[in-house]
Parts: structure tokens; C-alpha cells; sequence
């Protein structure tokens, strides 16, 4: 009799033990991976939840006096849907099919981001200047995260080992931006770090997109024929406990696809406002490569919002800041011309993101180093993106924009007047006329204008007599020297008025890849 009682009591409780991510029994209850203890749900909106089960069986979710149910399919699959969840919490997050349940605890509810993209955003907070205060500040606010994992795999995964946090994530960018969303919204706010250094957009895209595409075709060809052997080798290599060297952890993610496979597919469709997104500098090696990000990341955007089932997925970029660096082709070598091959090139391709709705992208031309292409200090940079959230989802009423041209108007023989929007207290934050303005003829020649401010615009000039000017360049340089900015302090956007091809440019197909292999 006593040994029965034993039996049903150690059945019981291993019945009861919470589960996470896939057992070695497939018929087991589990939740995927990306729920765990601490996690912060997405509010006012439905969530998702799936994970794997008996085939027939039905599983029960319930939270916050919430609940779903759902029938798991004959390939062992489930997804319930909550419906939508107020903001707060601590609650317990409850998963149950017959016997099994599984309960996940101080779970909160708020606003939840995903923040992705390369070196920029996965430097830690040591690259604010009161980053240990930042830091402090935020560990004492109902700020979570999340760190996927640095990984990859040639296939979509539905799990990775990472786990939800009760601290705030090391990410500069990220930190910064949660901490002023959650100060603006009261409520919990969580972070889904996803990022890689030195990792290109292809990275990030799924194998599907090859067919949109075909540089990104190419380099899915040429992965499987010179590098899909090496990749599996070093993550078998990892596997059996080898570590990971600085080389291997450089051909990793400079590869195409496999990070979005390891790092991204596993959060898909965790319920989320939507994602920041601060990569770009691996996309710069070329003019061709430049310009066809134009059309990709845009494509991309598209992608990830069809596979989380929803249009306001909103999706807020950094635009790369000041730098030195072009193309080695460029015909002019100056960093402040508008002539060069530039990251101005770059810049105006990150722009047509904004042709989607829910979208935003935080202006840094005034920020950045010409030499050093990891801007020292990220705070801006985070607040910058903080207050598009602010303004596009939570209706606050704050500006975001910098002065965005409206139009360039030739007002007399030697005047051009650019109105801006955005505008209110148009200035300078130096106090002196406002710099970075070029004029352009017809034939590509180019001089530097006189600016001055008038209003909600500028007055551009110029002193030559046979020159005749048709057209506007802003801050079209890589670091160029510019200080005009609304009562806000937000820099004026970058742009040019002409569609002139870069001079002396052919257009050549896209390298297909990285330059360098593993032997």
C-alpha cells in the first residue's frame, strides 16, 4: 500500500514539472521555447501561443483571467490564441492537456520590441556615456529581456536556448529605447535582443525571398557550394563542447539566411509591437550593394509582417550616422562631397522604407565619427527611435521628425528656397548659418551654397554668374558638416532633388557574397 502511494505521487509530480521547448517524448505537452518565467506579453492585441502535444488532444492557456484553447494536429502541433491582455501582471501563465500542465511564473504585460540588426545594436550600454546610471535606472523599472542566442542553422528552427530575464538588456540602443518607452507608457516593457555584428540583411532573410531576388539567389547557390560544409562541421565541432574561436564566430555571421534561421524564426509570431532595427554597414562594400538595399529591406519588411500575420508589425530603423567611408571607386575621395560614393548613397536607400506605413526611421547624420564607424555614444540614437514608438503607438503627442523636405523652389536667377515640414523653430544649433547645402547644374557640376534661414525655410544662394543651379543636395556626403535642426534639436533629413546617376558610375552586377572564405 505504501509503495503505491510513492508511485502515484512521483507520477504526479513529474506530470506537474514545467516543461520548455521540445521533449524527447513528441507526444509530450510543450510550449516553444520563446515563453519562459519573466516574459513580457505584448498588450492589446491577440497572442499567439503554440508548442507541441498529443495529436487529438486539447490544450487549455490561460493568463490574467484570459484564456484559449486550441487542438493539437496530427503532426503534434498546437496554436492557441489569446485574446487581447491589459497591461500588468505579475501573473502565472498557465499551458494543460489532460494530466500535463505546465505553469510559467511573473509573467508581466506590456509593450514588447524586438531589437535586431549588427554590431551597433548589440554593443553593450558601456557605449553610453552614463551607461552604468542608465543601466541602474532601468534594472529598478519593470524592464525585461530577452538575448537570443548568436547562432545559426541551415534550416528554421521553432526553439533556441535563450530565456527571459528580469533585467534589462546589454544592448545600448535596445536599453535606451526601453527605458524611455516604458517612462512614456507606465507600463512594462520588454526586449527581444536579436543581433550580430558584422551580419549583412541577407543574414537575416528567409530562403524564400531567393526568389524575389536574385543577388540573394546567388548567394544562397554559392553558400551551399563553399560553405554549407564548413558551417556544420564548426556547429558540430560546438556541439561536442569545442569552443567557438573569433574566425569561426566571423563565418557564422557574415553567411547568408542562417542567422534569420537560428536568431529570428524562433520569435515568429511571438506577439510584439514590432521590431528596431540598426544594420546597414555590412551592405556598404559597393554602390550596387547600396542601392539594391533599397529594394530589399523594404521587400524584407514585407516578408517578416506576412509571417507574423499582421500590417501594424511597425518597423523603426537607425539611418546610418556620419562616416568617412566609400566606395574604393569613388571618383572624389572627400568625405564632405556630395560626388562621392558614399554612404549618402546608403542613406537615401534606407529612406524608401518609409514608403510602407508603420514605419520610422531615426535621423543620426548629425552623430557618428569619420574614422570610427561605432558611433561612441548610442543614446541619442536610442531616444531618437524611443519617440517614434512614442508617436506611433502610443498617440503621444511629441515630435519625431527632424525638418524633412516638402519642396526646392527657384525663387529668382541666383535663389533656390527649400520648405521643409516638420519645421517648427527651424534653427541651427550653433547659432550660424545653416551648412551642408549644395546646388547642382545640369551636367553634374556641383558648388557649396549660402544658407540662410527664413521662417520654416531656407534660402540657398550663390556667387558664381554662369552658374546656373537646378538642383539640391543636403547632407549627401558621408560626414558631412551639417547643424540645422527644428525646435526639437532633430536633425534636418538628408536628400538631393536631382535623380542623376552617381558620376562616372556603370551599374555592375552585385558580389554575390562575402570576399573571404573559410580554407
Amino acid at each position: 500500500m505504501m509503495k503505491t502511494k510513492l508511485l502515484t505521487i512521483i507520477l504526479s509530480s513529474v506530470l506537474f514539472l514545467p516543461l520548455y521547448g521540445e521533449t524527447k517524448d513528441k507526444e509530450a505537452l510543450s510550449i516553444t521555447s520563446v515563453f519562459s518565467d519573466h516574459m513580457v506579453l505584448q498588450r492589446q492585441m491577440p497572442v499567439p501561443v503554440w508548442g507541441k502535444g498529443k495529436a487529438g488532444s486539447t490544450v487549455s492557456v490561460t493568463v490574467a483571467g484570459k484564456s484559449a484553447k486550441a487542438v493539437v494536429d496530427a503532426s503534434g502541433d498546437w496554436k492557441a490564441q489569446l485574446p487581447e491582455l491589459p497591461a500588468g501582471g505579475p501573473h502565472v501563465f498557465a499551458v494543460s492537456s489532460g494530466g500535463s500542465r505546465i505553469e510559467l511564473q511573473d509573467v508581466l504585460v506590456g509593450e514588447v520590441w524586438i531589437a535586431s540588426g549588427q554590431s551597433n545594436m548589440q554593443m553593450g550600454y558601456q557605449s553610453l556615456k552614463d551607461g552604468k546610471k542608465r543601466y541602474a535606472e532601468a534594472s529598478a523599472l519593470p524592464i525585461r529581456s530577452l538575448s537570443v542566442p548568436r547562432t545559426v542553422h541551415d534550416a528554421p528552427q521553432k526553439n533556441m536556448k535563450g530565456k527571459w530575464a528580469t533585467k534589462p538588456c546589454q544592448s545600448a540602443v535596445a536599453l535606451t529605447f526601453a527605458l524611455d518607452l516604458q517612462k512614456a507608457s507606465g507600463v512594462p516593457v520588454g526586449i527581444i535582443e536579436a543581433s550580430w555584428g558584422s551580419s549583412s540583411l541577407e543574414g537575416w532573410m528567409p530562403l524564400s525571398m531567393t526568389t524575389e531576388f536574385p543577388h540573394f539567389k546567388k548567394m544562397m547557390e554559392n553558400y551551399h557550394q563553399y560553405d554549407q560544409a564548413e558551417v556544420n562541421r564548426l556547429l558540430e565541432k560546438e556541439k561536442n563542447g569545442g569552443k567557438r574561436v573569433r574566425l569561426d564566430d566571423i563565418f557564422f555571421r557574415t553567411r547568408p539566411n542562417i542567422l534569420y534561421n537560428a536568431m529570428m524564426a524562433p520569435l515568429i509570431p511571438y506577439a510584439c509591437r514590432g521590431m528596431i532595427w540598426y544594420q546597414g554597414e555590412a551592405n556598404t562594400s559597393s554602390l550596387g550593394s547600396m542601392r539594391q538595399y533599397g529594394e530589399t529591406l523594404p521587400a524584407w519588411v514585407q516578408c517578416l509582417r506576412q509571417q507574423w500575420g499582421r500590417d501594424d508589425f511597425y518597423f523603426l530603423a537607425v539611418m546610418l550616422p556620419g562616416h568617412g567611408k566609400m566606395v574604393k571607386e569613388s571618383p572624389v575621395k572627400s568625405s564632405r562631397s556630395p560626388e562621392a560614393y558614399s554612404w549618402a548613397w546608403f542613406r537615401e536607400a534606407q529612406q524608401k522604407v518609409l514608403s510602407l506605413p508603420n514605419t520610422g526611421i531615426a535621423n543620426t547624420i548629425d552623430l557618428g565619427s569619420e574614422k570610427n564607424i561605432h558611433p561612441r555614444d548610442k543614446g541619442p540614437i536610442g531616444r531618437r527611435l524611443s519617440l517614434f514608438a512614442q508617436k506611433l503607438t502610443l498617440g503621444k503627442l511629441v515630435q519625431a521628425d527632424g525638418p524633412t523636405l516638402k519642396q526646392c523652389k527657384k525663387t529668382g536667377k541666383k535663389t533656390m528656397v527649400v520648405t521643409y515640414t516638420h519645421a517648427e523653430g527651424l534653427k541651427t544649433k550653433d547659432g550660424k548659418a545653416p551648412r551642408g547645402f549644395w546646388l547642382g547644374d545640369n551636367k553634374g557640376n556641383w558648388v557649396e551654397a549660402k544658407a540662410s534661414i527664413d521662417g520654416e525655410t531656407v534660402v540657398l544662394t550663390w556667387d558664381d554668374e554662369a552658374f546656373v543651379s537646378e538642383h539640391v543636395r543636403y547632407a549627401f556626403a558621408g560626414f558631412p558638416d551639417v547643424n540645422l535642426v527644428n525646435e526639437a534639436g532633430l536633425p534636418a533629413m538628408p536628400f538631393r532633388t536631382d535623380d542623376m546617376e552617381p558620376k562616372g558610375y556603370h551599374d555592375t552586377p552585385l558580389e554575390p557574397g562575402v570576399k573571404w572564405r573559410r580554407k
